[in-house]
This record gives C-alpha cells, structure tokens and sequence, in this order.
C-alpha cells in the first residue's frame, strides 16, 4: 500500500496516511479542519544491478528463454565498439 502525503491549504500541517490504492484519501485536516491538498514526493525507487534498466528486458537466463538475448546479441555486433574491435582484428 502506498503512503500518500497531504498538506492542509489553511494551517499548513503535513500528513503522511497509508492508503490503498482504491480508497480515498482525507478531505479534512485533523487539527483545524481545513482542506487537504495531495502533495506529489520525491520516492526512493532506484534500479540496482544488471537487469530492466540497461536494455528494457530482463536478464539473459543460463539455458534459453531470456528477455532480449538475441535482440542484445545483434545490437552489439552493430555498435561502434564492435566495429572498431573487428577492424583492430
């Protein structure tokens, strides 16, 4: 469930409530009863490691089906590093 983080437009109070995604939200600031506004925050997702980022498909699995094997495979042989390294051959 995702925290969602609201500020009331009068007093200024920041709230951070854990909602479902289907429920809504509060409509009414607990301390003085003025309108809730949702804020958009900063998330710390971060990709880490060798997978989705790098080429949009997930790792190439030992044994066959992996996402993008070959499409990787025909993408390095085109590259301007590989070219140099065959010339250099």
């Amino acid at each position: 469930m995702p925290i969602y983080e609201y500020a009331c437009k009068k007093c200024g109070k920041k709230v951070e409530v854990l909602l479902k995604v289907s429920e809504r939200g509060p409509t009414k600031c607990a301390a003085c009863g003025g309108a809730l506004e949702r804020l958009l925050s900063r998330n710390s997702f971060q990709l880490k490691g060798g997978g989705w980022y790098r080429d949009l498909y997930s790792s190439v699995r030992p044994g066959g089906s992996g996402g993008g094997g070959a499409a990787k495979t025909e993408a390095a042989a085109s590259s301007p590093a590989a070219a140099k390294k065959k010339a250099a051959d």
